[in-house]
């Protein structure tokens, strides 16, 4: 298993993205995870949900849609774990 960050990402209150990785080989196990990383007060909260597309035979794309549950601002990392 190994894991890293992919991306990084900032809402702004109550929004919704939609992030994309791609190429990644379709026998691999990967597990997405937000972690927020905003300094301040209060306990940043986010929902994210993952969706995968095969590209083809041997490779996919994750859509990765992340919602900011707060009522303030967040930045968060994403990240992954293959776990085969």
């Amino acid at each position: 298993m190994w894991t890293n960050t992919q991306f990084t990402g900032s809402l702004p209150p109550g929004a919704t993205q939609r992030w994309f990785s791609s190429d990644w080989p379709t026998s691999w196990h990967v597990v997405w995870y937000m972690v927020p990383t905003s300094p301040g007060a209060g306990e940043p909260q986010i929902d994210w949900d993952v969706a995968v597309e095969c590209a083809s035979a041997d490779r996919a794309t994750y859509w990765i849609t992340v919602k900011n549950l707060t009522q303030g601002a967040v930045t968060f990392e994403g990240r992954y774990a293959v776990l085969n």
